[in-house]
This record gives structure tokens, C-alpha cells and sequence, in this order.
């Protein structure tokens, strides 16, 4: 029986678009106890992640709980950001001028996230992981974070003894024993939030230098992948979308935006293309030469559910929601939609109101792909891996 993936791109606060689709497969898919034996994370996504991986009930209602968590996120559970929150953040920014670049006594960071390592110790049950692999309801799950003295992209996975870890050109898989201080590494995004150290250096926001977000999937032994993304992109109807102020000077928040896009979308989007162009080639070839290598030549079939509508400008409305220090700042920076930075905005809106907004359309967008999700699916009454005895019979 084909294994399926799940993977969950980074994007910050946008990562609540996840949790909407999800819902919406939990209820097209009441049947199904564990569609994902494989769940791969990076940054934000990673959270979502690992909270599927370690719950210990049906998917259906993991999916429903995780829900629940981000309709009541605030943005002072994920990090501080009072007045001199932010008036200590700038100075440490400011104190690393005299300190060749580097944070004093801490990794250099804007805001403080310890809030966000509160949270994820306790809602994410590391100690389930184990179980629900020896039980067989988990192939693995991996979280990517990016290496700052290397510069590779480290894939950590927790899965069944066979799986082995890879090395390819600045990808890197590592089995390991997943903790809350992999989420937050994969998930500190560049001098936003501070760098954690795992075991040899410090690591950053994993999404960075991600060349091909899909390939920890397959490393790991699944067949079919359905990814969730962050990006309105691959909706034609926004390739047209006019834009206002391209002849102005752009803001600092409209520079940082598209350089997280680049960071958060474009690899995930462009590994897609390669894979459905990989996928086209090896239909074309005759059967004989693909069976002669049938672990590298195999189709990879795919789901993607992505926003229909452009999330900057979601965020664009919700940057009034944000608390008076942070809306100065983002005001500051030009990171609103009047600016035309409101991008650089999404991956900060914890707001309570743009997560629930995310949610709602992340849930329409999947019931729209209904046919699609329930073809995916329609052939595996049980996607959990059956052991051998089982199989034969």
C-alpha cells in the first residue's frame, strides 16, 4: 500500500492557513484514523507537525484540537512585545554593532519568543512520538532548521529503526530524538527570533537554503506527498494582479517581505514544478527501463492545497489588531498594506483575528478541492503500513 506524506511549509503566523485545510480533511475523512504515516515540518509548519505526530488520538481530532489552539493564539503567547519589549530588542540590535555583529551574552534576536517555548513544551507531547512508532501509526517525522556555521539544511527525523539519514549537496538527514528546542530553531526566523543551538552549532529558521522542501518526504520512504502551502502563488488568477507604488522607492517592510518570501515560498513552489516535471518524464518512459531502478525512477503523486487569495493583503487588514508597539513598528518600517510591506506583516499577525481569518479560508479552499482530496484518498481504507504477517495474509 502507497505511503502518504504530509508536509507543512514554513510562513510564521501564516501557518494558520494549515491548520483551516487540515480541518477540512479531518472532515471529508472521518473514516481515515491516520492518513500521514510521514508528517514533514519546517518552521511554523513544524509546530503543526510535531503536534500531529505526538497526539495520541484519531487524526480527526487532532485536527479539530489543533484548530482550537490557534482560534485562541495571541500574540504574547508567541513572543513579548510591550514597549520595552521592543525598545530592548532594538537596543540589542543596536549593542551588536560594538560587538562585531553578534548578540551579547544571547543569540541576536529582536523579540523575545520565550513565550513560544512555554507554549510548544506544553502542548506538543514529545514522549508519544516513540509510542505511536512502535505502535506502527507513524513511519516519521521530521522538522528542518538551517545550520548558521555550515550552512547546510538539516532534516532531524524521529521514525522506525530502518530509516537511515542522507547527505546530499547541503542537505542533510539526521535521526534524532525530537525536543521543543529543534521547533524552536526551526522556526527562528533570521534576527527576529534567536538562534538555538542543537548539538554542534547554532541553527536558524529552517525554511532558509531549503532548496527542495520535498525531498525529506521521500527520503523517508513515502509514495504519495500532499503538501500545504503558504502562497497564493500558484493561483493564476493572482499571476495578473496589479500592483500600487511600483514606481516609489520600496519601505524596509516591503524589502524584508519579499526576502522571507523567497525564504518561505519560492523553494517549496519551485521543487514542486521540478517534481510534477520528474513525474511527467518518468510516465514517458517505457516500464522496463523503470523497473530496472525501482527506487530512484517512480512517479510521485501529489496534493496541493494552496490560498486562493493573496495573504499580504489579509494581513494588511488585520495590522490594527497587532499591539501598540508592534503596530507602531510595522507602521514604521512601511510593513502595511498602504506601505505595500503587509507581507513582511503576515509572518508576525499572531493576532487572534488574522489566524482565525486564515483558518476559515485554509478550511473553504479544501472543501473546494473536495473531489480531488477524496480521489486521493479513495483507495487506502487504511493508510497505516501493515506489518508482514499481515500483508500476506
Amino acid at each position: 500500500m502507497p505511503v502518504n506524506a504530509l508536509i507543512l511549509s514554513g510562513g510564521g503566523a501564516r501557518a494558520a492557513y494549515q491548520v483551516g485545510v487540515l480541518q477540512a480533511f479531518a472532515t471529508l475523512l472521518p473514516h481515515m484514523q491516520n492518513p500521514f504515516p510521514i508528517i514533514c515540518g519546517t518552521s511554523a509548519g513544524a509546530i503543526n507537525a510535531l503536534y500531529l505526530a505526538s497526539y495520541l488520538g484519531e487524526f480527526n481530532q487532532a485536527a479539530q484540537d489543533l484548530a482550537a489552539i490557534w482560534r485562541k493564539l495571541h500574540i504574547q503567547q508567541v513572543y513579548h512585545c510591550a514597549w520595552q519589549d521592543l525598545i530592548l530588542g532594538l537596543a540589542r540590535v543596536g549593542a551588536s554593532l560594538f560587538n562585531r555583529g553578534k548578540g551579547v551574552n544571547t543569540p541576536l534576536a529582536l523579540l523575545d519568543n520565550s513565550p513560544l517555548r512555554e507554549l510548544l513544551s506544553n502542548l506538543v507531547q514529545f514522549d508519544n512520538l516513540n509510542v505511536r512508532i512502535k505502535r506502527g501509526e507513524l513511519e516519521a517525522v521530521s522538522v528542518t532548521a538551517l545550520g548558521y556555521h555550515s550552512g547546510d539544511s538539516v532534516t532531524f527525523f524521529q521514525g522506525a529503526p530502518h530509516l537511515q539519514g542522507w547527505r546530499r549537496a547541503r542537505r542533510v538527514g539526521q535521526a534524532s530524538t525530537l525536543t521543543v528546542e529543534h521547533l524552536l530553531a526551526s522556526s527562528a526566523i533570521p534576527t527576529v527570533f534567536p538562534a538555538v543551538f542543537l548539538e554542534r552549532e547554532y541553527f536558524g529558521d529552517g525554511a532558509m537554503r531549503q532548496m527542495a522542501p520535498i525531498s525529506p518526504a521521500l527520503h523517508l520512504g513515502a509514495d504519495r506527498i500532499v503538501v500545504i502551502g503558504v502562497s497564493g502563488n500558484r493561483n493564476p488568477e493572482n499571476w495578473q494582479r496589479k500592483t500600487s507604488g511600483g514606481r516609489s522607492s520600496p519601505s524596509m517592510g516591503n524589502i524584508v517581505g519579499q526576502m522571507l518570501n523567497s525564504a518561505f515560498i519560492d523553494a517549496l513552489e519551485g521543487d514542486l514544478e521540478h517534481l510534477e516535471r520528474v513525474n511527467h518524464l518518468v510516465r514517458l518512459l517505457p516500464e522496463n527501463i523503470v523497473n530496472s531502478v525501482p527506487n530512484y525512477l517512480r512517479p510521485v503523486e501529489t496534493l496541493v492545497i494552496s490560498p486562493s487569495k493573496p495573504l499580504d493583503k489579509i494581513a494588511g487588514r488585520h495590522v490594527r489588531d497587532l499591539p501598540p508597539s508592534m503596530r507602531f513598528f510595522m507602521r514604521a518600517t512601511g510593513s502595511t498594506a498602504s506601505s505595500g510591506g503587509a507581507s513582511a506583516a503576515s509572518y508576525l499577525l499572531f493576532s487572534n483575528e488574522y489566524c482565525h481569518e486564515l483558518i476559515e479560508l485554509g478550511y473553504q479552499d479544501a472543501m473546494w478541492e473536495k473531489d480531488n482530496i477524496v480521489r486521493f484518498f479513495a483507495d487506502q481504507a487504511c493508510p497505516v503500513k501493515q506489518p508482514k504477517k499481515a500483508a500476506k495474509k
